[in-house]
């Protein structure tokens, strides 16, 4: 997994310019501040508009 520094992004927590990375993992975003910590997670679209995007299933076993 690569993690790449965003240029002139500024963090919302502690307001250093310069200090967030951001990486993708399983289709979700990751941004993370190397100063102090802060996180922020996102998924795309697609994924958030879909019915079970809110609920904790892994999968669902339909027998046969």
């Amino acid at each position: 997994m690569k993690k790449r520094f965003i240029a002139g992004a500024i963090c919302p927590s502690c307001s250093t310019t310069d200090t967030l990375r951001w990486w993708e993992e399983s289709n979700i975003e990751h941004v993370e501040c190397v100063e102090c910590g802060h996180t922020d997670r996102k998924t795309p679209k697609s994924i958030e508009k879909t019915k079970h995007a809110q609920d904790d299933v892994i999968g669902v076993f339909k027998p046969e």
